[in-house]
């Protein structure tokens, strides 16, 4: 059988967990709006693979259109945003 490899870009955050305290990992893929977590960097990219299979799988199956695989070239980047004191936010 033929096969065909798509690559798509991961987004991966870590986060304390608010029950545990523990660090995980958060991993998103915005092309198919993919999001799984993980103990580690590791779990969370395998189990976000297997969340990608799974989701091809079902646009094969429905006959929809699969995105095409992501530009190796891309940027990411942060800002700082000045909020007013006044707004009463909290923050987690």
């Amino acid at each position: 059988m033929d096969t065909k490899v798509l690559n798509y870009r991961i987004i991966i955050e870590p986060e304390i967990d608010r029950k545990s305290g523990k660090k995980i990992y958060n991993s998103f893929c915005p092309k198919l709006g993919v999001a799984d977590w993980g103990a580690t960097v590791e779990q969370s990219l395998g189990r976000i693979k297997e969340g990608i299979e799974c989701q091809l799988e079902a646009m094969a199956e429905c006959k929809s259109t699969i995105p095409e695989s992501d530009s190796q070239e891309f940027m990411v980047a942060t800002t700082n945003v000045n909020l007013p004191t006044g707004f009463g936010l909290s923050f987690g």
